[in-house]
């Protein structure tokens, strides 16, 4: 048999739920975990893991820690713990190390693999995470499953719409906003670019904007991000955002639309850039359908109004653009990463890290 046909009995057999293969798509955010699985299994984790403060501590909890929404709803005497930085793993920082692997390790438990399954994970990383980064998130995936691969958030987005030949993905988080011009092969650090300015940003900014306005009121960055998650928007305001908050101990409701709407929109400048340097780095009879097809995933697609608003912002300088938000932003990076998973067996894998930069 060739090694064409070898291969294509390879993808039938990966996909099939009755070998012993769990392959899973893990989208190992700063704010949010996502995994899927080819057994069906959907979730969406916070990506915090909380410790107990002290002995008193120890006896609420009634475990060494938490991980997720458990740990976030006991915040308020918790030592609460994330594990990403920018959507990174801080290098040789030990405790932040630990938290990677008390976050990873509870979230493959929880999916129940088979005492003989083969556990094989394609977890995302940002676009341009350093090659140490990736490493370090490797090894923290190889203590506990059996065969790991980090490739880039943007490019599972796009292998998950089959968008791999002249489109541009625009995945922003709550750490970055990652950027990819797909050219039809595995992307390169030239193709790819990352905005550290994202969703959470986004957060510390409208809290210091809502404070300087209402200076009684009693803001913090989980608040300012419940705010943004629920009314976020660009452009013209869809309605009055009204939330209601505590000033001095007291239940008020506040008028935030402005406020909302102007930390929204930092956003734009350095996704406008980043979309620019990319389309000049592409061959110019490639650059008209690129603009066409640009799409914007991320949990920050949920923002009313961007993808009209960066299509604005671009259509004065390019002519004619087209941008659209993917139509299941909570799933897209896990759901690639499943796809890619159940397309190409494991023994292939160590093969996809091997690009030439273009």
């Amino acid at each position: 048999m060739d090694s064409t046909n070898d291969q294509a009995n390879d993808q039938r057999k990966v996909g099939d739920d009755d070998n012993n293969t769990l392959l899973i798509g893990f989208d190992f955010g700063t704010s949010w975990t996502v995994v899927m699985t080819n057994r069906g299994h959907k979730e969406r984790i916070r990506s915090v893991v909380g410790y107990p403060r002290d002995m008193i501590g120890v006896k609420l909890l009634g475990a060494p820690y938490l991980v997720g929404e458990a740990a976030f709803e006991k915040r308020s005497f918790v030592d609460l713990r994330a594990p990403l930085q920018d959507g990174v793993i801080r290098e040789y920082v030990e405790r932040d190390l630990e938290v990677a692997r008390h976050l990873v390790s509870h979230v493959i438990e929880s999916l129940s693999p088979r005492p003989d399954d083969e556990v094989c994970v394609i977890v995302g990383s940002p676009a341009r995470a350093t090659n140490t980064s990736k490493d370090l998130l490797a090894q923290i995936f190889q203590e506990v499953v059996d065969e790991v691969q980090v490739l880039s958030e943007p490019f599972l987005v796009a292998y998950g719409y089959d968008s791999l030949v002249n489109n541009l993905v625009i995945d922003i988080g709550a750490g970055t906003v990652d950027l990819c011009a797909l050219k039809g092969a595995m992307p390169g650090q030239n193709s790819q670019v990352t905005v550290n300015q994202a969703g959470n940003f986004v957060d510390e900014q409208l809290e210091a904007l809502i404070t300087e306005v209402y200076p009684d009121v009693q803001m913090n960055t989980h608040v300012a991000r419940a705010i943004k998650e629920k009314s976020g928007y660009v452009g013209d305001a869809p309605s009055q955002i009204t939330a209601d908050l505590r000033a001095n101990g007291r239940p008020v409701s506040y008028d935030v639309t402005q406020m909302v709407g102007q930390a929204c929109e930092m956003l734009i400048p350095g996704i406008i850039e980043g979309i620019d340097r990319l389309i000049q780095s592409c061959p110019p009879e490639d650059q008209a359908e690129m603009l066409r097809n640009i799409l914007v995933a991320g949990g920050g697609s949920r923002i009313i109004g961007i993808d009209t608003y960066i299509q604005a912002a671009l259509v004065d300088y390019y002519g004619d653009v087209v941008v659209k938000c993917v139509d299941d932003p909570v799933f897209a990076v896990a759901r690639g990463a499943l796809k890619l998973a159940t397309e190409l067996p494991p023994r292939y894998w160590e093969k996809l890290g091997n690009v030439t930069d273009y």
